[in-house]
């Protein structure tokens, strides 16, 4: 029978990051796998993403896309994974996810393409400098606790998940702070259980050409 939850995605896209949320919430889930030259730009994917592009998941017919909404989504979804604060202790919660889908994702996108922000121009660029980005993203996981305290959530698959790919494709400098807190990250079961299903696909693909 089929899932009332569908996964679009491709293991070499930030799907990944969905894909982690999912074995989190520990919910049965239909994936699609998508190729970036003919089925993610056809029109029965288009009208689930206009961009067209990956990741997205359909819940009971409804569509999410945008990696940092659908961890929040599925948290709510399925609250029983405990995976997100209970609302009166979300600031944290809300403040670093939004802080790594916004100022994070944008000063190291455009480091990694070569773009400077002009001196004098940072208020302008939102983020201000690469530097002081990545300084306040240290502040978020420092210590032994995860970002809200001694819950896991939502926040910590999107946060870590921008952290563990930085650190791997070294678009984001190490630090000890840093690499601490990706590797409890890389610990639980759900981040082994993802990088197993997106390996073997990945390694399927390339077999295929």
């Amino acid at each position: 029978m089929p899932s009332d939850l569908i996964f679009y995605t491709n293991p070499m896209s930030r799907g990944q990051i969905v894909r982690w949320m999912l074995e989190e919430v520990g919910q049965a889930y239909d994936t699609v796998i998508l190729d970036y030259a003919a089925s993610m730009k056809a029109p029965d994917y288009l009208a689930i993403n206009p961009m067209g592009k990956v990741p997205a998941i359909v819940h009971d017919g409804r569509v999410v896309t945008e990696c940092a909404a659908i961890c929040a989504y599925l948290a709510d979804a399925f609250p029983a994974a405990h995976l997100a604060p209970a609302l009166d202790q979300r600031h944290a919660y809300y403040r670093w996810l939004f802080f790594a889908a916004g100022p994070v994702e944008a000063a190291v996108t455009n480091k990694a393409l070569g773009f400077v922000v002009p001196e004098g121009r940072e208020r302008t660029a939102g983020y201000g400098t690469f530097e002081d980005t990545i300084a306040a993203l240290e502040t978020a996981v420092a210590g032994d606790a995860w970002i809200c305290g001694d819950q896991f959530t939502a926040a910590d698959v999107y946060v870590g998940s921008q952290i563990d790919w930085g650190l791997s494709f070294k678009s984001i400098p190490s630090s000890p702070a840093l690499e601490s807190y990706a590797a409890r990250l890389r610990e639980r079961p759900a981040y082994k259980r993802q990088k197993e299903i997106d390996g073997a696909l990945i390694t399927e693909m390339q077999k295929q050409g």
